[in-house]
This record gives structure tokens, C-alpha cells and sequence, in this order.
């Protein structure tokens, strides 16, 4: 069995992802989107839909974007 590297269950069906900067093994895929999911500059959430970016910033969406003074990205209409 394998140990996730979030929460330490030793669970028989964990699995390991690799990203380019590393990786590491989950137990779930919770655990995988709190250890490798960027951030909201904005509100702080965990992205793990597309997202935006900005000169390098992500933030979950167009609103919070605009929030922190990020203009011309637009949700789609």
C-alpha cells in the first residue's frame, strides 16, 4: 500500500501523480487538488477549473480578476 502525502492514509488504491515540478501520492483526488492546485490571488479558493492568469497570477475566474484590478479578461458570454 501507498501513503498519501496530504492526510498519511496507507491506502491500497492510492495513486501518484507527476507534475514538472514534482509530484507526489494521493489517496483521493481531494488530497491530490489541496496539495497541486494553484490558488486565487483574489479569493484565496483552489482552481481546478481553467482558471485565469495574468502577468503570472492565477485566479479563478474573471471576477476576481477584475477585483484585484486586472483588465480585459472576460468571462465567456
Amino acid at each position: 500500500m501507498a501513503r498519501c502525502d496530504v492526510c498519511g492514509n496507507d491506502y491500497d488504491k492510492a495513486f501518484t501523480v507527476q507534475t514538472v515540478s514534482g509530484g507526489g501520492t494521493f489517496d483521493s483526488f481531494e488530497c491530490a487538488i489541496h496539495a497541486l492546485a494553484p490558488t486565487c490571488a483574489h479569493c484565496h479558493c483552489r482552481i481546478i477549473g481553467h482558471g485565469a492568469e495574468h502577468n503570472g497570477i492565477f485566479y479563478c475566474c474573471a471576477q476576481c480578476a477584475k477585483h484585484a484590478g486586472v483588465v480585459g479578461i472576460d468571462d465567456r458570454i
